[in-house]
């Protein structure tokens, strides 16, 4: 593994293959940069943070995943349905749980990245802060404070993105969390304000809730606003019912903190609180790349704008993950830095996301994939929909976890299937029939003429198709 340049710089002029230079060390960065190499380029990866990796493995979904399962467990101990088995109240060992944490994010890092890293002499690492300086050239701050110049035949932007926090009166005085501190907190909070109602903001509130914290979520509108309404709904009432006191339509007009305690306004209210997560989304991190130097336009939220071979409006610069306009998933940022080293080295690839499925590791979970019935009937397609009470899934009932729902929709001139929407446990894991259901082009009559297992969750895709031409409560168990 080579550190860095030479000290006149990165030049692809005299050397074989195509040089590469990606700005990021994430997901998008290295599957981009391994991609890259198996067809003959050379790769410059430029990482401004202290480890590699990105947000992912490092402060995102791999520590989240651990955190959430911690939570569950701890929930089944004192909460669990089968009154033949005692519950009893979980003992918590917040440090412990921290540091087994720590020791997973650092052996997958290290197996996933630097030993990747290590493994490929031809990418090389160079520590520093990136700029553009014109098309085809980068100057990059090392950290010494000394400046080198990259250039490159095409250049990846993958530098990710960052909470975004919102403009309340205070806020910015407070030792508020992010998701970066929530997840690392050795001490479970006795009162935690959430500020948010998408997927951080869910996940971490229920967590810290399994864990022992009281929390009160305050989400400026709905549940999951942008997916189906019934997904949001329903999460509200099992929220609730677990004791979350959650609030929609609910902005602080003010917030203070007094050296101990947080002070949350709301209108005429006053909610107290030792802790406060701000989880209202994420910003791209592009404003200090110097964009215009080399022609790269960004969408109004600062989001790189690329087409579906990740290129940017620039020619020979290319942009994937969280950066650009696109999902923010990390399968979804390596899928495209694939393609974008496909792209960059001569090959032809396309980023498809008709079908892409998406997760939110609450529990029920919520996994969605294509179009919802609104958002097909936006864009003028006419749909039908059925939408399958998971009390009628065989499996839901011997789980005795019977709320929840699978929902499917169809076009309505064919009957293919163009999307999805699950509120039930193990959603993440049933998913993806839906997806492969959806890229095939299968009618609701042939996805429901599948066998599936019984007793199985995923059979609620099935059932679900079924609704479009029978009444499945009237069915035998396993029917076809």
């Amino acid at each position: 593994m080579s550190e860095c340049c030479s000290n006149n710089g990165c030049t692809s002029e005299g050397q074989a293959g195509t040089h590469i230079s990606i700005i990021g060390s994430g997901s998008a960065a290295f599957a981009a940069a391994t991609r890259a190499v198996e067809d003959g380029a050379r790769v410059t990866v430029i990482e401004a943070g202290e480890v590699i990796g990105g947000t992912c493995v490092n402060i995102g979904c791999v520590p989240s995943k651990i955190m959430i399962r911690a939570a569950h467990i701890a929930w089944q101990v004192g909460h669990h349905p089968f009154p033949g088995i005692r519950t009893q109240p979980p003992e918590i060992d917040r440090p412990a749980l921290l540091d087994q944490q720590r020791s997973a994010v650092t052996a997958l890092r290290k197996a996933k990245y630097e030993d990747i890293l290590a493994a490929h002499p031809e990418i090389t690492l160079v520590r520093g802060r990136a700029r553009f300086a014109g098309p085809r050239e980068l100057v990059v701050t090392l950290r010494d404070a000394s400046t080198r110049t990259v250039t490159a035949d095409r250049i990846l932007i993958a530098t990710g993105s960052r909470p975004a926090i919102p403009n309340i009166a205070g806020l910015a005085d407070t030792p508020y969390w992010t998701s970066t501190e929530a997840l690392q907190s050795p001490q479970i909070p006795d009162h935690l304000v959430v500020l948010g109602g998408s997927v951080v903001a869910l996940e971490l509130a229920q967590a810290w809730a399994r864990l022992g914290s009281r929390v009160t979520l305050l989400a400026r509108s709905t549940l999951l606003s942008r997916e189906d309404p019934a997904i949001g709904e329903g999460l509200v009432e099992m929220l609730r019912r677990e004791g979350l006191d959650v609030r929609l339509h609910c902005v602080p007009d003010a917030i203070g903190f007094d050296g101990e305690r947080f002070s949350v306004q709301v209108g005429d209210e006053r909610i107290d609180a030792d802790r406060l997560l701000v989880a209202t989304g994420r910003r791209p991190n592009t404003e200090d790349l110097d964009l215009q130097q080399a022609g790269v336009e960004t969408a109004g939220n600062g989001a790189i704008r690329v087409n579906d071979r990740l290129e940017t409006t620039a020619p020979g610069i290319y942009a994937a993950g969280d950066c650009a306009n696109l999902p923010q998933y990390v399968y979804v940022a390596a899928a495209a830095g694939t393609r974008a080293a496909i792209n960059m080295t001569g090959g032809e690839a396309h980023l498809d996301l008709r079908a892409m499925p998406a997760v939110v590791f609450t529990e029920p979970a919520v996994a969605t994939a294509g179009l919802s019935e609104s958002a097909a009937r936006l864009r003028g397609v006419e749909v039908d929909a059925r939408l399958l009470p998971l009390e009628q899934v065989p499996r839901a009932q011997a789980n005795f976890e019977p709320e929840g729902f699978v929902k499917l929709v169809a076009r309505r001139s064919d009957r293919v299937v163009i999307g999805a929407q699950i509120l039930a446990p193990e959603a993440g894991e049933m998913i993806q029939t839906a997806v492969l259901a959806i890229r095939q082009a299968l009618t609701v009559d042939a996805l429901g003429d599948q066998l599936f297992p019984y007793l199985t969750m995923v059979e609620g895709i099935r059932l679900c198709a079924q609704t479009f031409s029978k009444d499945v409560s009237q069915l035998s168990c396993c029917a076809g």
